[in-house]
């Protein structure tokens, strides 16, 4: 929900590019742990040029979940 709640309001996908990726062991405000940081140049019907940021997680069942999402 909270994700609908951001991605909702710009719209249609139009395209989107993984901009970088980065491995973390450590990210603010998070507990430690195995992370992505994958961020992608993406344009949507409401947003011409946005940076999307998704952040999964290896949780300790040992599957990747998407901890956090943000677009600028």
């Amino acid at each position: 929900q909270s994700v609908q709640s951001v991605r909702d309001p710009l719209g249609k996908l139009i395209s989107r590019k993984v901009k970088n990726t980065s491995s973390k062991t450590s990210l603010p405000g998070a507990p430690d742990g195995e992370y992505v940081v994958i961020q992608f140049e993406s344009a949507f019907a409401n947003k011409k040029a946005a940076v999307e940021t998704v952040t999964p997680m290896l949780e300790t069942d040992g599957k990747w979940r998407v901890s956090g999402y943000y677009v600028k």
